[in-house]
């Protein structure tokens, strides 16, 4: 393990244990009076009935010699121990993680196969700012996953099935397959479903046209599905444009529409009965799950099959469960899904857990979050009124972007403004989400966002493409110092040594909580050490050679670092800006 603070808390577990008597959290923390500050004496003074102080002095004892770890152990206030940890210490962690290929990030102690379920926009209607979040927090957790080991399913469940495609269909054929094609294929998805709603609302022989279009495609008509089959690969080929746009790992290969478990709809009302879990409630197939109530306290129902012999969202999300489970084996099931699904979901486990698909070690995980609002406080719409366009969206950032980088670096080509513009918009936009607890609603503000300065891509993606041009201004290769031991004596150099080892905890701490914000705080506390140490430490001008590469070192490693967790984050890093 590369992070100091776990080292020392591994090195004195065993001494906490010793003096109490059983295995004891040291509880390990960082400190503005030393490097790290041990509290777990307080506790253990509490089940002995003993003084803190007289515990700490006790593990002090126990722990024997640690002077290969640390230069300075201090016993403070009521029985705090203050750790300074030795810069040969440092130095010989930050070596061997930088000879690691994860950074000194720890690997999964048990593979999972995880099943990610994220995006899910619906065919014939186009992608907006609402599917952002889902679709950047799905992928940011896609990559921590893959990342520590996980084996990783991506699937993409968008709605291509159910009962608006019948005049959906229809007004497919009312205007003929190479025009609806034609306006499909502009990206004027909304337009076509708005066309065929207004003619269903308005148009009883459309209406009933649509309706026994349904039983076609739910009979599996050919001529149907043939038409069924042009919307989806009309939208798909949209959907495909917008996260080519956003760069996201989300492929053709990652589609699962509704229409993937048509056919695990009915032994699912089936195996719901076997169990003696179904039940007949106002003519629908239900099932009661246990710990749900409505306001009058009264039991509250998952609709299975409606009256009409429809099926319903419930039916689908536990025909994924059986899927995911049964056919991909999957222990871990991921929903990035609004925080507004959350009691449906939550059903949806509790029905699955008591019918016995859902069993230890398999595990369903909700992960929820916020609205996207506007400047004034309600959901972000555009000029208009409208709900905004993820498409114009991203472009929007992107046009930004190129201005804000030719107003900062005039003289850089047209080309390279082009790419590193797309990097800096898309990156604003996916930063500005994942930086934000994932819970919390967030104001989308441009200015915020693009700015270079504070907590934000703009000012990370700087902060690494400095880093880069150190070496560039040296005329050296950064993997040439990669070899060096780096000398750690300057209170910056130890600061980001430190920092740059706790790439470990920060990333384990966003995955374990499934938050990306807090890599993102992790990294925007990188760039900030790595600043004070630039501004205070002379790297190019440093007073002999030997500093020189050592300092060159550290900067390689910060820059290692932050590139490695923008990625994880989907966010690129370019090396000049």
């Amino acid at each position: 393990m590369s992070d100091p603070l776990l080292a020392v808390s591994e090195r004195f577990a065993w001494a906490f244990a010793a003096v109490a008597g059983e295995v004891v959290d040291p509880v390990v923390r960082p400190s503005d009076h030393a490097d790290a500050q041990i509290n777990g004496a307080l506790g253990v003074a509490k089940k002995l009935g003993t003084n803190p102080r007289q515990v700490a002095e006790q593990v002090l004892v126990a722990v024997g010699d640690v002077s290969d770890m640390c230069s300075g152990l201090e016993i403070a206030g009521p029985g705090f121990i203050n750790v300074t940890l030795s810069n040969q210490f440092l130095s010989t962690q930050l070596k061997s993680a930088m000879n690691d290929q994860c950074l000194g990030v720890r690997v999964a102690p048990i593979r999972l196969t995880a099943v990610v379920d994220y995006s899910a926009p619906n065919v014939a209607k186009e992608m907006h700012v609402g599917h952002l979040r889902s679709t950047v927090i799905g992928d940011s957790i896609v990559r921590l996953l893959e990342f520590v080991g996980h084996t990783v399913i991506r699937e993409n469940h968008i709605g291509d099935w159910g009962t608006p495609f019948g005049m959906l269909i229809e007004h497919l054929i009312d205007i003929g397959q190479n025009t609806a094609a034609q306006e499909l294929g502009v990206g004027d998805l909304d337009g076509f479903y708005r066309e065929a709603r207004n003619k269903f609302d308005a148009d009883d022989a459309f209406k009933e046209r649509a309706r026994a279009r349904v039983v076609l495609l739910q009979g599996g008509d050919p001529d149907t599905l043939h038409l069924w089959r042009t919307l989806v690969s009309e939208s798909t080929r949209y959907f495909n444009q917008v996260y080519q746009l956003l760069d996201v790992l989300l492929t053709d290969a990652d589609i699962v529409g509704e229409s993937s478990y048509n056919d695990l709809l009915a032994p699912v009302v089936e195996r719901l009965r076997e169990a003696k879990l179904l039940e007949v409630s106002d003519g629908a197939d239900v099932v009661f799950p246990a710990g749900f109530t409505n306001r009058d306290g009264d039991p509250l129902p998952l609709i299975i099959r409606k009256g009409d012999g429809g099926y319903n969202y419930a039916t689908s999300d536990l025909a994924c469960v059986i899927d995911r489970v049964e056919r991909l084996g999957a222990s871990l099931l991921i929903y990035v899904v609004g925080a507004p699904q959350a009691q449906h979901l939550s059903m949806v486990e509790t029905v699955a857990t008591q019918v016995g698909w859902l069993a230890p070690p398999v595990q369903m995980m909700h992960v929820a979050f916020g609205n996207v609002l506007g400047s004034d406080g309600k959901m972000l719409k555009s000029r208009v009124g409208d709900t905004v366009k993820l498409a114009a969206l991203l472009e929007e950032a992107v046009e930004r972007a190129t201005a804000a980088i030719a107003q900062k670096n005039p003289d850089m080509s047209e080309h390279e403004r082009s790419q590193v513009a797309h990097m800096i918009g898309i990156g604003a936009v996916k930063y500005s989400d994942l930086s934000t607890d994932r819970v919390r609603d967030y104001v989308f503000d441009w200015e915020r966002m693009l700015s270079f300065d504070g907590n934000t891509a703009p000012y990370l993606q700087y902060a690494h493409a400095r880093m880069c041009s150190i070496f560039r201004r040296a005329g050296i290769e950064r993997t040439a110092v990669r070899s060096v031991m780096p000398t750690i004596l300057d209170p910056r150099e130890r600061a980001l040594a430190i920092r740059v080892l706790q790439f470990d905890s920060a990333v384990w701490d966003a995955l374990d909580r499934y938050s990306p914000h807090r890599l993102c705080t992790y990294l925007y506390e990188l760039a900030t050490d790595f600043t004070a140490f630039y501004e205070h430490c002379p790297v190019l001008k440093a007073d002999t050679d030997e500093q020189r590469l050592s300092r060159l070192n550290l900067c390689d490693a910060a820059a290692r670092v932050l590139e490695c967790g923008l990625n994880l984050l989907g966010i690129r890093a370019p090396e000049q800006m």
